[in-house]
């Protein structure tokens, strides 16, 4: 199956969701879990709570496939969308902010997968990094580390050693240009 293919049966089976349909939250389960099941683990580092917040994602999407825009994103994009914020409110709920790691010293030269190395490698990712790369190179990074590793804003602030308001103007800013950016 083409990704494009993929992508509407995806956006087909959502639709069937927000109609009550269980089997289409089966399907929708079996054609993303894997992918969204990495993002909680890429962010929650602990497989029991990945697979607890993997849980409440499907309540969620059984509740708000209405919700789902296929003018504003990908589905794929939306579940992860989802599985990443539920991910970053389980962290924040257990009080996990520690990060004392400073931003030019994240890890290896070789970025690390993220949370998008299994999402859609299609032509919205493409897109993605094409806007992510004409933001600032510190913006840009900040962006990639609180969303792609879910690292909390606060966290981000002690790591650059900056003020909170000041790295959510950043963050604010840039998600501000990359929609319009992925808008053209």
């Amino acid at each position: 199956m083409t990704a494009e293919a993929d992508r509407a049966a995806l956006s087909a089976a959502l639709g069937r969701v927000a109609r009550g349909e269980e089997d289409a939250l089966r399907d929708v389960y079996d054609r993303t879990s894997a992918r969204l099941f990495g993002v909680c683990l890429r962010i929650l580092k602990n497989q029991v709570e990945a697979e607890d917040v993997l849980q409440e994602v499907y309540l969620t999407v059984w509740r708000k496939a209405g919700s789902f825009d296929e003018a504003r994103a990908s589905p794929t994009a939306w579940l992860a969308a989802l599985a990443r914020n539920r991910a970053i409110d389980r962290l924040r709920a257990a009080g996990a902010r520690r990060f004392d790691i400073a931003l030019d010293r994240l890890g290896p030269a070789e970025p690390p997968p993220s949370a998008c190395a299994d999402i859609e490698p299609s032509q919205d990712l493409r897109r993605l990094e094409r806007c992510l790369s004409q933001l600032e190179e510190h913006h840009a990074e900040v962006v990639r580390t609180a969303f792609f590793e879910g690292v909390a804003y606060e966290a981000l602030a002690r790591r650059l050693d900056a003020p909170l308001g000041a790295v959510k103007g950043w963050i604010r800013r840039s998600l501000m240009k990359l929609r319009v950016c992925l808008e053209t």
